[in-house]
């Protein structure tokens, strides 16, 4: 089961790049057994972040603000990675319980979106944005 759900996050997730001053693609991860006590210190540990890291949490629709709504100065491109992020975002909810994103770092910051399999498994996505 959790193997349909990291197939969907590649399927939705691919040719897409995060934006920021730099952008960067995502990255589709899964761990299994991590599911019961996911604390800041085990997603730094999984990460391979010290654990001193600086961690944000933010909503799912707040990390998208800017590539998941339509604005009107978008030319075509731009209109359909509108619909291509609206559309990981919706399997991202579809297939995910409990989502949570995180933000580790300053400027370079890495991002992690996680949320719980049916299966009980974490399973998610990650990238990074660059902000100075």
């Amino acid at each position: 089961m959790s193997n349909e759900i990291t197939e969907k996050l590649k399927q939705s997730s691919a040719d897409l790049l995060m934006m920021s001053e730099s952008d960067y693609p995502f990255e589709v991860f899964l761990w299994t057994d991590q599911a019961k006590a996911l604390t800041t210190q085990k997603l730094l540990q999984l990460t391979d972040h010290p654990q001193d890291s600086s961690v944000e949490e933010v909503a799912l629709d707040y990390l998208f603000r800017n590539c998941a709504f339509e604005q009107e100065w978008h030319d075509e491109q731009q209109k359909q990675n509108v619909k291509k992020f609206q559309t990981l975002v919706q399997t991202l909810k579809d297939n995910l319980n409990e989502i949570k994103v995180y933000r580790i770092g300053t400027i370079d910051i890495d991002v992690y979106i996680i949320g719980k399999t049916p299966s009980g498994d974490i399973a998610g996505l990650s990238t990074k944005v660059v902000e100075t």
